[in-house]
């Protein structure tokens, strides 16, 4: 038991060697590309969810490759006509004469899953359909529309084909005993089809991501609550619900918390036992109080940052404890998950035996949506266990000039149009304040503009970040 814990300890002392909190309560302020590269460390130490399960392919889509998949067979499994036409001997095209068309003489049909049974001879062709076996003796296809027919003959001009036309290789596709899927990749719609190809009924992915998400403020009401002074009701617990089940996540609807350090601490416990990933927004500005900050670093290991970017600024990372979880050590800092059922077999832990990570994000509505898309949405990628590049930046015109000041990144509403002149062109949304949520409804783009850069003229070229796929 003492071996197995100090195994543990061993594991958390590594992991949060690049994450220590700060020696105060006060926010460290990082660029957005600090942010990522904090992130990075902190999810590489703790890993991918490790839990595999087999799922039907109706069921696999926007899930998580768990390994390789090996091509069980060549697709496609034989040599096959690419369309509907006349299969025969590429060699017969040698005789083609520049003044008269090259004549075949038609001695069967070759249907799809109907292949032609006999051999090609000389002068002769197979009338196939497309996906139809190429016949033994033939490697050339004539389209039916070059081709002028009658009941027994064809006729084509010999010199408008060459060899090997029109015919589909066996493996040429995928050869049998190669990687056909990668494992961490997203199964898209193309991907669910290329392992039907194979005969595959099921494959094993990793398990969803599990993430609670909660609001915080006195100030806000449910959808379909009645109207009181001061008070506002809640987007952003649906439109950041709505992102996460966008990217696959098994989402636990956990409400509003009020700005109550008493209330936030037993909700973030209980989230923290539910989830592999705590989601909140609000309460982590500059002016909330200490006692809530500090009530945080004592569920366990947690930053706040301040970001360089608009819009968006405070952010809370870190990793939580569960409820009920026993702890390690104190300078550790962080306890592991237990059940109250568990014989704490610490050498063969549960799965519920990992720290949640938190990711605290600000409580305008703009600003969460451009937090969760800059940061959220790579971090939970990388913890469901997805390999993948981040997504591009386009290149775009300015239609207008855009006011910016050096020092910090901002990430503008923007519509993506051509211009006059046929180029991709981007203008903004209109009014840009990190409440006004409208200006995501109206956006397919955000335009981003680095840190290091100031105004920007119309004409001048901007990065863009293209929403569809992403919101």
């Amino acid at each position: 038991m003492a071996a197995s814990v100090m195994r543990y300890f061993l594991f958390f002392a590594v992991m949060t060697a690049t994450f220590q909190p700060a020696a105060s309560t006060s926010a460290q302020t990082l660029t957005t590309d600090q942010v990522l590269q904090q992130l990075q460390a902190l999810l590489q130490h703790l890993g991918a969810v490790a839990e595999v399960e087999a799922v039907a392919l109706p069921d696999a889509l926007d899930r998580v490759l768990a390994a390789d998949v090996i091509c069980p067979v060549n697709v496609p499994p034989h040599d096959n006509s690419a369309m509907d036409g006349y299969a025969f001997a590429g060699s017969e095209l040698e005789q083609a004469q520049p003044d008269r068309p090259l004549m075949l003489r038609v001695v069967g049909t070759a249907l799809a899953g109907g292949p032609w049974q006999g051999r090609l001879g000389a002068g002769q062709c197979v009338k196939i359909m497309t996906g139809a076996v190429m016949p033994v003796g033939a490697d050339t296809v004539v389209a039916h529309e070059q081709a002028s027919a009658d009941q027994e003959c064809i006729q084509f001009d010999g010199h408008a084909l060459r060899a090997g036309a029109n015919r589909r290789l066996r493996g040429e596709d995928l050869e049998q005993g190669s990687v056909a899927l990668q494992a961490g990749q997203r199964l898209t719609p193309a991907a669910l089809g290329l392992l039907a190809s194979l005969g595959l009924g099921q494959v094993n992915v990793r398990r969803r991501l599990s993430v609670a998400y909660f609001s915080t403020g006195d100030e806000l009401l449910s959808p379909g609550a009645e109207p009181r002074e001061g008070a506002i009701y809640d987007s952003n617990r649906f439109s950041l619900q709505a992102l996460l089940r966008r990217l696959g996540a098994h989402v636990l609807d956990l409400g509003a918390v009020p700005d109550e350090p008493a209330a936030l601490e037993e909700r973030l416990r209980e989230a923290a036992t539910l989830a592999d990933v705590v989601l909140t927004s609000g309460g982590i500005s500059a002016g909330e109080a200490d006692h809530t900050r500090a009530m945080l670093q004592r569920l366990g290991t947690v930053q706040f940052w301040l970001v360089a970017m608009r819009p968006g600024r405070p952010l809370a990372v870190g990793l939580l404890a569960p409820a009920g979880g026993i702890s390690l050590t104190k300078s550790a800092g962080i306890p592991i998950k237990t059940s109250a059922n568990s014989s704490q077999n610490l050498s063969n832990p549960p799965p519920t035996q990992r720290p949640a990570v938190l990711l605290g994000l600000p409580g305008n509505p703009v600003a969460a949506m451009v937090s969760f898309l800059m940061f959220v949405r790579p971090a939970l990628a990388m913890l469901a266990g997805e390999r993948g590049a981040p997504v591009p930046l386009l290149q775009a015109i300015s239609s207008e000039r855009l006011r910016k000041r050096p020092g910090r990144t901002e990430y503008l509403r923007g519509v993506l149009e051509l211009n006059e002149k046929g180029q991709a062109a981007v203008r903004t949304t209109g009014p840009q304040g990190s409440g006004v949520l409208s200006s995501m409804v109206a956006a397919d783009c955000i335009i981003v503009l680095d840190d290091a850069r100031g105004d920007v003229l119309p004409g001048e070229s901007v990065n863009v970040l293209l929403l569809q796929g992403l919101i």
